[in-house]
């Protein structure tokens, strides 16, 4: 394969994979050597094995890291601290991106940043939508409730008061209550009753906001 003919394929997608190139007849073997040889002569970054991106000049975009966190573990999706940042739910930048889902547990660092996957049960896989994060770009997300509460769920000692007023929550008010105790019901964890209950007197005490559990 030619640089031009990769160009053409992948030009408009801020990151591709090895198998989106392995279609038809392609060689596996040529298309990984000339992949490397992209990658060492600075036309291709590699964020990690099978997972790419055109370099500068030759990208339209440069890729978003939400985006490169779907990628990195297909079965996954930006969640807790990462995603309530995206919101403006609390007021800390998060410092790596965090996704959850049926993947295995891994931390990946790049040229990037860091990349953390928390694996979570299948039954609580479920709460994430496609979210535009750019002009030209999506990524798969937690909703707000559900970025909550994977983040209570995966936390040790969260199901506490002095846990939930450290993260500083703001605008609580456009949480769905009813949804929060509906998506809560799904982890069939007490612990999580415990912790929305909490939340949800929170919510009503601190915020003003009338919760009917």
């Amino acid at each position: 394969m030619h640089f031009q003919t990769l160009l053409t394929l992948v030009g408009d997608e801020p990151v591709f994979e090895t198998s989106f190139l392995l279609a038809g007849n392609a060689n596996p073997d040529q298309i990984r050597l000339q992949l490397n040889r992209w990658i060492n002569s600075g036309k291709v970054i590699q964020w990690r094995r099978g997972v790419y991106s055109l370099a500068s000049p030759y990208q339209k975009e440069t890729p978003h890291p939400f985006v490169i966190a779907n990628h990195l573990q297909p079965a996954s999706y930006v969640s807790m601290q990462t995603a309530l940042s995206f919101y403006g739910m609390i007021p800390d930048v998060a410092q790596a991106v965090t996704s959850v889902g049926s993947c295995r547990p891994e931390r990946i660092t790049n040229p990037l940043g860091s990349f953390i996957f928390r694996h979570i049960k299948p039954a609580a896989f479920f709460g994430y939508t496609l979210v535009p994060v750019t002009a030209k770009q999506k990524a798969i997300i937690a909703e707000p409730e559900k970025a909550l509460l994977d983040l209570l769920y995966l936390q040790p000692g969260s199901d506490s008061l002095p846990f939930l007023a450290e993260l500083r929550l703001q605008d609580i008010e456009n949480l769905d209550a009813s949804k929060l105790t509906s998506m809560a019901d799904r982890f069939q964890s007490p612990k999580m009753q415990r912790a929305v209950e909490l939340l949800l007197k929170l919510m009503e005490n601190e915020k003003g906001v009338h919760v009917s559990l």
